[in-house]
């Protein structure tokens, strides 16, 4: 397994972006495809982005156009560039790894989960 810790969170206001970063601890990031989901409050953990160890994609549709995942396995780090924000955005961002898929949407295919981090847009 991979340990992960999540930053960039923040607040932003409307139309702004922010980037995520997600460092793993361990040798073996690069086998691993890596993911986003995020938690609203009062709502359940949803799928943002996945992208596999060789870079393949997949996007919820909420989100596709105005966010990007991307990785960097020399640094064992994923990112989540996201721009054009807008309130419903808002939620706790989680980083998530597994090896058996990266465009899952259920959250109990995911093996490895970090704390997360918070993003708050104003409107």
């Amino acid at each position: 397994q991979v340990q992960l810790v999540e930053s960039g969170g923040g607040l932003v206001q409307a139309g702004g972006s922010l980037r995520l970063s997600c460092v793993a601890s361990g040798r073996t990031f690069s086998s691993y495809h890596m993911g986003w989901f995020r938690q609203a409050p009062g709502k359940e953990r949803e799928f943002v982005a996945g992208i596999s160890w060789r870079g393949s994609t997949s996007y919820a549709d909420s989100v596709r156009g105005r966010f990007t995942i991307s990785r960097d396995n020399a640094t064992s780090t994923a990112y989540l560039q996201m721009n054009n924000l807008k309130a419903e955005d808002t939620a706790v961002y989680y980083c998530a790894a597994d090896r058996t898929g990266y465009k899952s949407r259920q959250t109990d295919e995911w093996n490895c989960w970090g704390e997360g981090t918070q993003v708050t847009v104003a409107s």
